[in-house]
């Protein structure tokens, strides 16, 4: 069905997926995905941390105007911390979505215009590999995990299927 007036200025903003540790996961997703933070929120209880890859120059703007043009975008990853779940020892984790219980969501997606230099890259930094780009079938495309064991599909930018 084409779009119509009714939802042509729609965008599909972000998605959220709950993290234990901020320390373990900010980095994972600034440093070795390259995403950059657009803002942070503390809640009381739990904070959102809202990332996203800089094409259009956000995170050069000030906290506040950046916070605001989160919503004016795609393509955002917004964590949420869950104050306590990092120091709790009986914190069993998150469900990833790829096992039982809580078979569900799958997997985030990450383009990269050179998929063997970004995979060399990840073992390097000695990221964990659900799936190298030898394994299976799909040569084409790896899955690392976060801290967490949330999947993240890494894809070419230019892929056939």
């Amino acid at each position: 069905m084409p779009r119509t007036a009714a939802t042509e200025s729609f965008k599909f903003n972000h998605t959220m997926i709950r993290i234990k540790d901020p320390k373990l996961s900010l980095p994972f997703y600034m440093d070795t995905l390259g995403m950059d933070l657009v803002s942070e929120q503390n809640m009381g209880d739990f904070t959102l941390y809202f990332l996203a890859f800089d094409h259009d120059g956000i995170a050069s703007l000030p906290a506040e105007q950046k916070a605001k043009a989160r919503f004016n975008r795609e393509g955002i990853l917004e964590l949420t911390h869950n104050h306590g779940t990092e120091s709790d020892p009986n914190f069993q984790g998150y469900a990833n979505g790829n096992a039982d219980p809580g078979r569900g969501f799958g997997h985030i997606a990450v383009t990269v215009s050179n998929i063997e230099e970004a995979c060399a890259r990840f073992e390097s930094l000695g990221v964990p590999f659900k799936k190298r780009l030898t394994d299976g079938k799909m040569r084409h495309i790896a899955f690392i995990l976060d801290p967490d064991g949330y999947w993240v599909e890494i894809v070419p930018q230019a892929l056939s299927l």
